[in-house]
């Protein structure tokens, strides 16, 4: 089982290095081992027999291929883009957060059964902390605190209205103005809160969680690991990755994608737009290289897209995908 193996050996490298909100929430001799300063794909590789012997030579080798080949590809060179340009930090964190719930999760069980009660307690105590703050977290990306922050927008709104008809009674016109262009401005915040609490409610994907794709412009393969129903970075991330130029700009689904290793090992996680993402053809039963892997899927399907554990469907309210059936395979 995926949860089983312990995520203490689990550290950052600087490119991907978790808050430091995180880190002093999560003060701990527990956190202390999780995030430490060795890369955290060299801590997998360490438990990972079929990477130890190539890993490092596909660093070397395709590295250098693929920094060569950025500029004649297609699109990409024409922006100024790379991969690396879609690269997410945020993205990263939030599946080393979900690592460490499992961790989490799995020591409690395990201090249980060894009827190490005193330790399950503090153990189950930490994990309450952290699952709170990750819900928070994800409430606030996925609009669920879009809400109610639009319904307080709306009762403001309603209270400036009938302070502009006061200032009209009393002919105060240069109140009057302050607090329409006022009114004006939290209608359209409102109206943009609204908007994003909908988008998450009724979002509508392309593509499902374990799904192998092909990223349009830099070819290279991604398995999807997590959603959006539109985009969550910052605007800084967004400028750099050029989202505006996109056909349906940051309003479409963003996908967290796992990146094959053995064409760009130095990316492990990107953010990327559902127009830039392409399901191939042909079942793709090649094999796929990514640290991660063993944590977020119990393996691959008849297909050769990959089964999301229980928990990670859980976190995305997704269903379990069922391969159809096909008679003249069997034959």
């Amino acid at each position: 089982m995926v949860q089983i193996q312990s995520l203490s050996t689990l550290t950052l490298c600087g490119s991907v290095e978790v808050s430091s909100s995180w880190r002093n929430r999560l003060n701990s001799r527990k956190a202390s081992s999780l995030f430490g300063d060795r890369c955290v794909s060299c801590q997998f590789l360490r438990k990972s027999p079929s990477f130890r012997s190539h890993w490092k030579s596909l660093k070397q080798r395709n590295l250098l291929r693929v920094e060569a080949r950025w500029p004649f590809q297609g699109g990409g060179g024409e922006q100024g883009l790379d991969p690396s340009s879609e690269r997410s930090e945020s993205a990263n964190e939030d599946i080393l957060i979900f690592f460490f719930q499992l961790d989490l999760a799995t020591r409690v069980q395990y201090a249980l059964n060894l009827e190490q009660y005193d330790i399950a307690q503090q153990l189950r105590e930490k994990l309450t902390e952290v699952e709170e703050e990750a819900i928070r977290l994800q409430d606030g990306k996925r609009g669920s605190s879009s809400k109610s922050e639009a319904q307080d927008k709306g009762i403001s709104i309603i209270r400036l209205r009938a302070d502009l008809q006061n200032a009209v009674d009393s002919e105060d016109y240069g109140l009057a103005a302050k607090l329409r262009d006022e009114i004006s401005k939290l209608e359209a915040e409102s109206l943009a809160v609204s908007a994003k609490a909908l988008a998450f409610e009724k979002a509508e994907y392309a593509f499902r969680l374990g799904q192998k794709l092909r990223h349009k412009t830099f070819g290279y393969r991604a398995v999807v690991c997590g959603m959006d129903p539109i985009c969550c970075e910052s605007n800084s991330w967004m400028e750099a990755a050029e989202v505006d130029k996109l056909p349906r700009g940051s309003n479409q689904p963003f996908y967290q994608v796992l990146v094959d290793g053995r064409t760009h090992p130095d990316i492990l996680v990107a953010y990327v737009a559902e127009d830039n993402l392409l399901a191939p053809e042909k079942p793709d039963k090649e094999r796929f290289d990514h640290p991660y892997i063993s944590f977020l899927y119990y393996g691959a399907d008849t297909a050769g897209d990959f089964i999301p554990v229980k928990q990670l469907r859980e976190k995305y309210n997704r269903p379990r995908h069922e391969v159809p059936f096909d008679s003249q395979e069997e034959e």
